[in-house]
């Protein structure tokens, strides 16, 4: 198995959420500029992706979106499924828990964790909330590689360390705070810096400056 870029794993999950509504909506096949222009994106930069995991199409009808669809699973999907645990369920936990109990990936939320004794022992939708302190046994049994951190910046480092202790090998870090990890793979996800990228691009000045660039 090649090692594949960050950016390339992320547009391959993209597109492969794209093609199943295509393929959803009857299509059979697609051209590279079709996917391109579906994600804003060049037909060049998806041609070499999809070169990368060694999928080509034809001059005729483009890619089977079938085919790809299947390809892109076998690359970027775990054979078996994958365990994930939210570590914080305030109001963020919670939304990412309804998501993830809505989505159709090979990733099943496990566990949740928590330091309020009123959530601690509840379930939700069938998912239990367990006590921080526990975070390494239930790890251990129920086989969890994937975390979700969503607790106060305060505890972040800390409870990081946590999850790296117990076997967890792969984080995203909701939390403001920048985190810096060995052993495993982590993805920061800074809200606030995402939605002041957005407001700034929004500012009718530079929008004008975007307009008139188009």
């Amino acid at each position: 198995m090649k090692l594949l870029p960050e950016r390339t794993v992320e547009r391959l999950s993209q597109y492969r959420r794209v093609l199943q509504r295509e393929l959803d909506n009857g299509i059979e096949n697609i051209y590279s500029h079709e996917l391109a222009n579906l994600l804003h994106l060049t037909p060049v930069q998806v041609r070499r992706d999809i070169m990368l995991i060694g999928h080509n199409g034809t001059l005729r009808k483009g890619y089977n979106i079938a085919n790809l669809i299947s390809l892109i699973g076998n690359i970027i999907d775990c054979s078996s499924e994958q365990k994930i645990a939210i570590i914080g369920i305030g109001k963020l936990g919670e939304a990412l828990h309804d998501y993830l109990q809505e989505s159709s990936t090979k990733l099943k939320l496990s566990a949740i964790f928590d330091t309020d004794p009123e959530k601690i022992g509840k379930s939700y939708s069938g998912v239990v909330c367990y006590n921080i302190d526990n975070l390494e046994k239930i790890v251990k049994r129920e086989n969890i590689t994937l975390g979700i951190l969503t607790v106060p910046p305060t505890e972040a480092v800390a409870t990081c360390n946590l999850m790296i202790s117990a076997g967890i090998i792969g984080i995203i870090n909701y939390t403001p705070v920048s985190l810096s990890v060995e052993g495993a793979f982590l993805e920061q996800y800074d809200v606030i810096t995402s939605l002041e990228k957005v407001a700034y691009f929004a500012k009718p000045k530079i929008h004008d400056l975007l307009t008139k660039k188009d």
